[in-house]
């Protein structure tokens, strides 16, 4: 998902930050704010559920 979020939004993205982290964590935040947690969900995200969040920011 990385590399598809740097590949379709390359000319938008001033900084993008991978933290390593344990306990089956996996969070996406955007300025601050959590657009989606895994363990919340018990599930990985899906590209369409974090694009969109992106397109509104830029």
């Amino acid at each position: 998902m990385a590399e598809q979020l740097l590949k379709d939004f390359k000319q938008d993205i001033e900084a993008f930050t991978l933290i390593p982290s344990s306990g089956g964590r996996f969070e996406v935040t955007l300025d601050g704010d959590l657009i989606y947690s895994k363990l919340q969900e018990e599930r990985f995200p899906e590209y369409n559920e974090v694009e969109p969040h992106l397109k509104k920011k830029v």
